[in-house]
């Protein structure tokens, strides 16, 4: 069984790429200028989200006030920073599939004791995934459930942020340091973090034992209630209970925290469940503590929050950006001496080669020659170059004209691509944009259609399964 230590380092280790690859700069530049101009769609646009509602529609269908309020979310609504917030999985940090996460709720659909309206975002299921697109539409009750083609439509009680607006709302993302617990964190008081030093455990895996309490209130108050108990889950097979007394919250602590296992699980059933946001510590934050991230690769809104007295950059920089791979030429040897390659004409070429003897080379390998080194290089860089794996997470994260600039910039734009690990990673995410793209008009509704027997050997031999808890 792995410690507690090494399950928390597997955890950052997630989240470290999760900030890396997830979400790019160019995609938060782009989005918080048209966000900042009023301009919502084209924010999601640039985010990736994909919009399924219309404001029209909702004033006609739930009235003109729930469609104010509507709009005025949708302005100040940053999807790259509810992107960069979104629940993931291992081992790769892609968005929790099949997920469907409340933001808001607007009151009751109706005067005859309807559910509620949600504002929701979605996430397509595993098999649909490719592009990490997600969705934003309404939930008005079960009656929409039939009508849609999403494996969950309902709100999910545990993934929800409609409790944590900090991590989606432009307006109030200065919350976040609050919510987060940094100032309790900041001071060295062992009381102050945890009621009882047998949730010692509990807090070194990464959960914000510190916050629960006052988390459980605020939970319990959007249920209409001032006292009760509130479920946390703390496994699969596990749940702990947490009781809120009228005087005010109050974590059990006793040696022995009450924790309802799997023999115990009909005790915990209808009682609320403390949203996964509130469960875990913020990600950036623990990075941050563990000198894992600088504060410059954070986005902007999280930097501004937790690390308010730091200077805030103008932008949050591209590691790529400015930066030409292809003019420095690389160093081979090659006939006992030491060669150069680059780009020439938009095509990576040998520099210390004449054209008619990279021919008579080319040709020789044609015949199943042996070629010159510097044409082997060359020829590893299109099938299987040493940036493959930086390539391969982009492209599993969405972030395409990232992946395609890495290629440019290794390989030349005017190059063409040659057999290999490198040209199949590519045909694949466009071959699985198709089946996104059915998904969303949807022609397949369940299940995922007949992929390649390469496909599934890449992708299954994992030493993960893909639905394996990021948090």
């Amino acid at each position: 069984m792995r410690s507690p230590a090494a399950n928390a380092d597997t955890r950052l280790s997630l989240w470290r790429r999760v900030r890396e690859y997830a979400v790019p700069p160019s995609m938060i530049e782009a989005a918080t200028v048209r966000r900042r101009v009023g301009d919502w769609a084209g924010a999601c646009a640039a985010a990736r989200v994909d919009v399924d509602l219309d404001l029209r529609t909702v004033a006609r269908c739930h009235g003109r006030d729930m469609a104010a309020r509507l709009r005025a979310d949708l302005r100040h609504l940053a999807p790259d920073l509810l992107r960069w917030h979104m629940p993931r999985i291992a081992p790769d940090g892609l968005l929790r599939p099949g997920l469907t996460v409340s933001l808001a709720r607007y009151g009751p659909a109706d005067h005859h004791g309807a559910e509620p309206v949600h504002l929701v975002v979605r996430t397509a299921p595993g098999w649909a995934d490719a592009g990490q697109r997600i969705s934003l539409a309404l939930w008005a009750g079960s009656r929409d459930e039939a009508d849609c083609p999403h494996p969950q439509a309902r709100p999910d009680r545990r993934f929800r942020l409609d409790l944590h607006r900090h991590l989606w709302d432009a307006r109030r993302a200065g919350e976040l340091r609050s919510r987060s617990g940094a100032p309790e964190l900041a001071v060295d008081n062992a009381a102050a973090m945890r009621p009882d030093p047998s949730w010692d455990a509990l807090r070194d895996r990464g959960y914000a034992v510190h916050r629960w309490a006052a988390e459980a209130a605020v939970l319990l108050q959007a249920e209409g209630r001032a006292s009760g108990a509130v479920v946390v889950r703390i496994g699969p097979r596990r749940r702990l209970v947490l009781d809120v007394t009228p005087a005010g919250p109050d974590l059990r602590s006793s040696p022995a925290p009450r924790i309802a296992g799997a023999s115990r699980a009909g005790g915990v059933v209808g009682l609320p469940v403390l949203p996964d946001a509130a469960t875990w510590m913020t990600p950036d934050l623990e990075l941050l503590r563990h000198g894992l991230i600088e504060v410059d690769r954070l986005h902007p809104l999280v930097a501004g929050a937790l690390a308010p007295g730091q200077p805030a950059a103008p932008a949050c920089p591209d590691p790529d950006q400015g930066q030409d791979p292809g003019a420095t030429p690389g160093l081979v040897p090659c006939r006992g001496d030491w060669h150069r390659i680059g780009l020439v004409d938009g095509v990576l070429q040998p520099l210390d080669h004449d054209p008619a003897e990279i021919r008579r080379e080319e040709l020789l390998a044609a015949l199943t020659g042996t070629p010159l080194p510097c044409l082997r290089a060359v020829d590893e860089a299109h099938r299987r170059p040493e940036c493959l794996p930086d390539v391969r997470a982009r492209l599993d994260h969405g972030d395409t004209a990232g992946a395609l600039a890495a290629v440019e910039a290794l390989l030349g734009p005017d190059a063409l691509l040659r057999s290999g690990e490198l040209r199949e990673e590519l045909e694949t995410a466009a071959s699985r944009r198709i089946t996104y793209g059915l998904f969303r008009s949807g022609l397949i509704e369940q299940g995922p259609p007949p992929r390649s027997q390469d496909w599934q050997s890449k992708r299954g031999n994992r030493s993960h399964p893909r639905h394996t808890i990021a948090r």
